[in-house]
């Protein structure tokens, strides 16, 4: 009662003052008195009839409904059963009070009494739950009405209503029950099912546990497939809101009835010329599930399910039904087209099998077929929907990424053709190779001067080359007539691309107000080409390089301001690439020569400027692995008919650095490979910028050892050239210090002019002069080092021999001393031998008198040890028979014959005495 009171101030604040009520909330009071305390059943009935008249008529009636009509309905629906006249009016009461009235557009503040009723009805969990029993009614307006107003109750409320449902007994089940129901009925619950399972993964589980899949397609068979009306629509947003992000309803359906059901929606029937825009919805809904099924579910499982749902989908033939309406059928809409062709790309993204399918799939009929690509390529060279050319431009990157082989084989058909065919119509394209119509595509400018046609090629060609150094070698290899023969000899196919760069920047400023929407895409997509061209392959570089005009070019598209941000981050990114994949050694061409020219033109700080640009663009920034797609509801339905093709949409905005394809061409792979190389570019050129272009080989006249001069006298005098040395580079620093800052306050003033004025670049070579000095003088330190380190320890290594000389010579001496000493005595004996004197003779007796004092000792001493030992076995013996005696064991019968086994050996050695 307190909500229903808030509800009544509401109304007196929309109509008036809440103490006076209205007209409407008094006619209103007396109809629902009527109804709830009437005592004849006819003026009860005419009550019902005249409230639901003027509910659905009047705004103002509905509000005033609100605040005291659901109870009394409500309780006719609960104890009024038998009466179904009453019944049926309450129903279709609460349907008028829940749907908006259309007479007047109010303004947008205004309050709407039908989404205040559907609050005020689906806030109790009891209502929702006597409506749902009223499904089990007999009587067809009853269920109808019933079903209509949870429809309108889920569209206004719709997470309140999906709560009470799960909560509710066997709630899914009765709505899954009027599926099978009349045609009307089926209808409406199939509505009421698809609000129901858009963001309810719960309901979702329910509704395929009871047997949904059967009865969509049972349902989909019996209205005619895609010629169907609108219920099929119907149909397939269920199916696709119980599959989209649910691998395990994905897997259920594929074990269970398939995908054919699926696949068959696709095929056209009757006259596949005619499409309706009813046909067009119903198509594009197929196509939006065959790529739920390949984009798989949420799970960790996710990837094994989405490569099986591809090679099933293969299995059952879905390549040749997306190749008819994307690629052979020319009455198809742009948009059933553009969804097959995406539908493919996808199919064969990341599966060898499928890729191999595609590669070999052929069109047409004999004599006149060719290989699926070939068509596809045509539609990139000619179709005039930008939707179209990018769609068909995700098949060709889906075929290229990581698939190596692919990419040589469509790689080798790129053979140059004859000036006459080169510059043939697109027309007569029909009979050419897939290399020869894509270089077709690119140098077709040269006759008509519209590069739309080449950028589309380039961005083919971009992937055919992307992480492949073999077929970028060989695209390299390819040499281009000239136009004119009066122009010179034949010209690399890289150069031709950078020539088309140029020439598109002189159009755009030609042409500012041009009709044409290449001017926005033209350059980006030939830059992205050279970008992944030279990515990794220092022969792209040089064969780049062979032109000085191309880094002279590349320059000046950098500092452009006219420029977009992504042209002159692109062309930044270029110019790194000829620096960090350089290899050269040659003069004029290798790295250093480069940043100096960014150096000395640009600025490597205002160079570095130009990445950070680019990454802060709203395309860089917001890049997303897979592009989402809005799923096919009525409502999306309802606006087909405003669905314009992209370019269309945004013809009128020349100006448009967003324009759509740029997110198509900027994906995240390439955003990702750009912001991986920035890294690398930033490294090398600080390198290389803060190094000397070569070694220093010169050694100074002072480090060599003068003649007679010691050692200690020539370790002094390095002391003090070293000392001098650094002296200078002091002084060094300190004058490159005082430039740096004077360069950093002319780059900070901003212009780019002032970059280029004379004092700022006459500044920039001094400083740069001063760091070289720098370098070099910090190298000769560096070797004066080395060589002090070198001298040092030659001294340290000969004192230590000196000192191990002099040590032998002392061992020497000695000896020969001791020699000495010894020859004496010798001589000495030899002289008291000849002089005939006694020799002291030793004792014999005595030495063997001492000699068997010595050994009686060593004898007596092991006795004693023996007998101690002996001592100690003793006591354990007299222990342990005490212990055997207190265990009652008979210790002198245990000891028998112990001794006279010990004194065996000894009698027999009597015995022999």
């Amino acid at each position: 009662m307190d909500l229903a009171s808030r509800y009544k101030g509401v109304v007196g604040l929309v109509f008036g003052n809440e103490n006076s009520p209205s007209n409407e909330d008094s006619y209103v009071e007396r109809l629902l008195d009527r109804i709830s305390n009437g005592v004849l059943a006819e003026d009860r009935r005419t009550a019902m009839a005249e409230l639901q008249s003027v509910v659905a008529e009047s705004h103002a009636t509905q509000l005033a409904f609100g605040a005291m009509g659901f109870p009394v309905l409500m309780g006719v629906l609960k104890e009024e059963r038998d009466d179904i006249e009453m019944i049926r009016g309450s129903l279709e009461t609460l349907v008028s009070a829940l749907t908006p009235t259309n007479h007047a557009k109010g303004p947008r503040n205004e309050v709407q009494p039908a989404l205040m009723n559907t609050d005020l009805l689906a806030r109790e969990a009891e209502n929702i739950s006597l409506l749902l029993s009223l499904l089990s009614e007999e009587d067809f307006y009853v269920r109808y009405y019933t079903l209509q107003i949870l429809t309108a109750l889920l569209t206004n409320s719709p997470n309140r209503l999906q709560e009470a449902i799960l909560i509710i007994p066997r709630g899914i089940t009765r709505l899954m029950d009027m599926l099978m129901d009349r045609e009307v009925i089926r209808n409406e619950a199939l509505l009421l099912l698809t609000y129901l399972t858009r963001e309810a993964e719960e309901i979702q589980k329910i509704v395929v546990f009871e047997g949904a899949f059967e009865k969509i397609f049972s349902i989909i068979k019996e209205e005619g497939g895609s010629e169907g009306g609108v219920v099929v629509q119907d149909c397939l947003e269920l199916l696709n809101n119980l599959l989209r992000d649910n691998a395990s309803n994905q897997i259920l359906l594929r074990e269970t009835i398939g995908f054919d059901a699926v696949v068959s929606i696709l095929k056209l029937r009757g006259s596949s010329y005619s499409f309706t825009q009813q046909k067009t919805i119903n198509l594009l809904s197929a196509l939006e599930t065959i790529n739920l099924l390949m984009v798989g579910g949420a799970d960790p499982g996710k990837d094994t399910n989405k490569l099986t749902n591809k090679t099933v989908l293969v299995q059952i033939k879905v390549l040749d039904y997306l190749l008819m309406l994307g690629v052979e059928s020319q009455w198809t809409p742009v948009d059933v087209r553009c969804g097959a062709l995406r539908c493919i790309g996808n199919l064969i993204a990341g599966h060898p099998k499928n890729l191999d399918a595609l590669a070999t799939k052929v069109l047409g009929e004999e004599p006149q077929v060719e290989p699926a690509l070939n068509s596809i390529l045509r539609i990139i060279l000619r179709t005039s929907s930008m939707q179209e050319f990018m769609t068909a431009d995700h098949v060709f990157k889906s075929f290229c990424e990581k698939n190596s082989d692919g990419q040589t084989m469509l790689a080798s058909t790129l053979i140059p053709q004859p000036h006459s065919m080169t510059h043939a119509p697109i027309e007569e394209d029909v009979n050419m190779s897939f290399g020869s119509m894509l270089l077709h595509g690119l140098t077709l400018s040269e006759s008509d001067g519209d590069l739309e046609t080449c950028c589309r090629a380039a961005s083919v060609l971009s992937h055919v080359l992307k992480d492949n150094i073999q077929c970028k070698e060989k695209v390299i290899r390819i040499e281009l007539e000239s136009p004119m023969p009066s122009f010179g000899a034949a010209e690399p196919l890289m150069h031709r691309m950078v020539k088309y760069l140029a020439l598109a920047s002189s159009m755009k400023n030609k042409d500012t107000k041009s009709s044409s929407m290449g001017n926005l895409y033209v350059q980006p997509i030939i830059l992205k080409l050279l970008v992944t061209w030279l990515a990794d392959c220092s022969t792209g570089v040089q064969c780049f390089l062979d032109s000085r005009p191309h880094l002279t070019y590349l320059l000046e598209l950098a500092s452009n301001p006219s420029a977009t941000v992504y042209i002159r981050g692109l062309a930044a990114v270029l110019l790194g690439e000829c620096v960090i994949y350089n290899k050269s050694g040659e003069s004029g061409k290798d790295a250093f020569t480069v940043v100096d020219a960014i150096s000395q033109k640009v600025g490597l700080t205002s160079y570095f400027l130009k990445f950070d640009e680019m990454m802060k663009s709203f395309v860089f920034s917001s890049a997303k692995q897979v592009e989402p797609h809005k799923p096919m509801t009525r409502s999306a339905a309802a606006s087909m008919a405003e669905i314009e093709d992209v370019d269309e949409q945004d013809s009128s905005d020349q100006n448009n650095e967003d324009h759509p394809i740029l997110s198509s061409v900027f994906d995240s792979s390439f955003v990702n490979f750009v912001k991986r190389v920035e890294t690398d570019i930033r490294e090398t050129i600080t390198d290389i910028y803060s190094r000397p272009k070569s070694e220093v080989a010169v050694v100074p006249a002072e480090l060599d050892q003068k003649s007679g001069e010691s050692d200690e006298d020539y370790i002094k005098r390095l002391k003090s050239f070293v000392e001098k040395q650094c002296s200078e580079i002091q002084n060094l620093l300190g004058r490159n210090a005082t430039l740096a800052e004077e360069l950093a306050k002319i780059g900070g003033r901003g212009s780019s002019q002032t970059e280029r004025s004379a004092s700022g670049g006459l500044e920039r070579v001094q400083a740069e002069t001063l760091r070289r000095d720098l370098e070099e003088a910090s190298q000769r330190i560096e070797m004066l080092k080395v060589e002090k380190a070198k001298i040092e320890s030659e001294a340290s290594m000969y004192q230590n021999l000196a000192g191990k000389m002099e040590s032998d010579l002392k061992s020497l001496s000695d000896a020969y001393n001791s020699l000495e000493q010894a020859n004496f005595h010798l001589e000495k004996e030899v002289r008291a031998l000849k002089n005939g004197g006694a020799l002291t003779v030793p004792d014999i007796e005595a030495l063997k008198a001492e000699a068997r004092e010595e050994a009686q000792k060593e004898s007596e001493a092991e006795l004693n040890d023996l007998l101690v030992c002996l001592g100690q076995e003793q006591s354990k013996v007299e222990k342990l028979c005490a212990r055997l005696s207190e265990l009652g064991e008979d210790v002198d019968k245990l000891l028998e014959g112990i001794g006279d086994d010990m004194g065996l050996p000894e009698d027999d050695e009597a015995e022999e005495d």
